[in-house]
């Protein structure tokens, strides 16, 4: 298994702050906010991505994502969805990222024109990723929140440069089970987001295992060889703790939970 963390839980921090605070303490990447309150973003120059890839490189760090905000299944004309879609892409690859992630964004509509929407957008994008070594991966959110939901679109788009994210927080909360997100999801999963809450009322990020989601479960679903990336929510909730001080703690608890797997025997194999 290898370990990243989403940049989400340090807004706003340079680059090498970022690669650093991952270097020492184990995490191998980094899943990166792709938004102009961000070092890097689709509007950042070649000169900035180059810079920002020797950064990562030198720290021995690599961009696991880049976590952008396209909503795919969203009303409205196509061309400036993929014209997000593509520059994300270009992003991605710049930063030697095999990842973009995008939203579903498909609520207030019928399920069958959001799914329409979505594959249709993903189906004229994953080619475009494909040529440059990046797979779209739809995260388990909004409209589209479980692994059956996002499965159910890709399905449909059936070309390898579209893949799924599993956000363990929203599967939870939309009532599917770890097992049966992993069942849905199956050959389309890219990764897997962990996180904990104290309850589906009180959202505020806290540290992994304080909290009530079923990481184990999950952990123990995860491909062997897969990477587990943890997003700590602190652009969205300021109160919360800082995510420093938190990262060897949360980098321990996983690798317990990916022993524990192991030992049992429990851990789904890698695709």
């Amino acid at each position: 298994m290898r370990y990243a963390f989403s940049t989400l839980g340090l807004p706003g921090a340079p680059l090498d702050r970022s690669a650093a605070l991952a270097a020492a303490h184990g995490y191998e990447g980094l899943e990166l906010r792709a938004h102009p309150e961000e070092a890097l973003h689709p509007g950042s120059p070649k000169a900035d991505r180059a810079a920002g890839l020797r950064t990562l490189t030198a720290a021995k760090v690599a961009v696991l994502g880049v976590a952008g905000y396209a909503r795919v299944a969203a009303p409205g004309e196509d061309e400036p969805v993929l014209a997000e879609l593509h520059a994300l892409v270009r992003l991605a690859a710049d930063l030697e990222a095999p990842y973009v992630r995008v939203f579903p964004g498909g609520a207030e509509q019928p399920e069958s024109a959001a799914d329409a929407h979505a594959v249709r957008r993903l189906a004229a994008a994953a080619p475009f990723a494909e040529r440059h070594g990046v797979r779209i991966l739809l995260e388990t959110h909004d409209s589209h929140r479980t692994g059956a939901a996002t499965a159910r679109v890709l399905d449909r788009v059936g070309q390898d440069g579209a893949g799924a994210l599993w956000d363990v927080l929203h599967t939870w909360l939309a009532g599917e089970s770890p097992a049966e997100s992993r069942r849905a999801l199956d050959r389309h999963l890219g990764y897997v987001q962990v996180k904990d809450v104290a309850s589906a009322q009180q959202l505020t990020p806290l540290g992994l295992g304080a909290g009530v989601l079923p990481l184990a479960e999950a952990v123990a679903a995860a491909p062997r060889e897969g990477w587990l990336c943890w997003e700590y929510e602190k652009r969205w909730y300021p109160g919360a703790a800082e995510l420093p001080g938190q990262l060897a703690r949360g980098r321990e608890y996983l690798e317990a939970l990916v022993e524990r797997g192991a030992g049992t025997g429990t851990g789904a194999q890698a695709e």
